[in-house]
């Protein structure tokens, strides 16, 4: 990968361990409005999903609307948990220093809105590792994943080629948006389907963010 200009790292699940606060408090308050939920239901279908989606979704199943204010109570709610519960993926620090430090341009884009990015890169004392500017929302592109639109922007931004760029994605959703955008996708797949993440263009996987400096030919 001597040709690499960016790395682009997404941020629930890679770079922060969110996935299981996320999708518990979602669990709970799905299965309070009567639509029985557990948490390993909740990862399968909507983790990855934005929030928009999450809420027709629900609605669908249940067959009637949330209450008005239900999404922005299931961010207030997820935002304390995280105060109180959220760490950095192990290695994701050390990952993002090498990265950085070999010379290549590193960004965050994640399906979240931009509030929660930084929210959780504060808490995880992750966020100085990122240049100012280099943190990205679905929220700013037509389509979120598993379009190609965000990667597409993120790189634009940066001033990379995508056919230059690696993705580090830890969805099958994630991984699909970024093939569709001509990047090179690894897989972390420490808590994920190895193979739904191959399945959908990932051209390696990673167990640990330790590993990342190996695959990108940091090492030695």
């Amino acid at each position: 990968m001597g040709d690499l200009q960016l790395v682009i790292f997404d941020c629930d699940g890679v770079l922060v361990d969110s996935e299981v606060i996320s999708n518990g408090v979602l669990a709970q308050m799905l299965s309070a409005e009567g639509l029985p939920t557990t948490l390993s239901e909740a990862r399968r279908d909507c983790q990855g999903l934005l929030l928009s989606e999450v809420l027709s979704n629900a609605e669908a199943k249940l067959g009637r609307s949330l209450p008005a204010g239900w999404l922005a109570d299931y961010e207030r709610e997820r935002a304390e948990v995280f105060r109180r519960e959220l760490e950095p993926v192990p290695g994701a620090a050390e990952a993002v220093q090498r990265v950085s430090a070999a010379g290549i341009s590193i960004c965050v884009a994640s399906q979240g809105k931009l509030e929660k990015t930084r929210l959780s890169l504060g808490l995880t004392g992750l966020i100085d590792l990122f240049p100012h500017g280099a943190l990205f929302s679905a929220y700013s592109v037509a389509r979120g994943k598993p379009y190609p639109d965000l990667f597409l922007h993120a790189a634009g931004v940066m001033g990379a080629e995508p056919s230059r760029c690696v993705v580090v994605e830890d969805t099958p959703i994630g991984v699909t948006a970024a093939a569709s955008a001509g990047m090179r996708v690894l897989g972390y797949a420490a808590d994920a389907d190895e193979t739904e993440l191959r399945e959908a263009g990932a051209e390696a996987l990673l167990s640990a963010m330790a590993e990342l400096p190996a695959l990108l030919g940091l090492d030695g």
